[in-house]
């Protein structure tokens, strides 16, 4: 399994990339979120701060692509 980056995300990261890559982006987001919460319900979790990042992450996408079909359909 490959290492997630560990590199905290900010909007400006997610702003510039096509509807396609953020729906990418996100499944992978919830891969990991389900990984982690799997890491943490058998105590293997390493870095307990990794699932609020993972969290927040999905959250700006999800607003992302709320902003741009109501921007759409304007």
């Amino acid at each position: 399994m490959a290492k997630a980056s560990t590199k905290t995300k900010t909007k400006s990261d997610f702003v510039g990339k096509t509807d396609d890559q953020l729906g990418e982006s996100l499944g992978e987001l919830k891969r990991e979120q389900f990984n982690l919460r799997f890491q943490a319900a058998t105590n293997q979790l390493e870095k307990p701060s990794r699932v609020r990042e993972v969290r927040r992450d999905i959250a700006r996408i999800k607003t992302l692509q709320a902003q741009r079909t109501a921007a759409a359909g304007k």
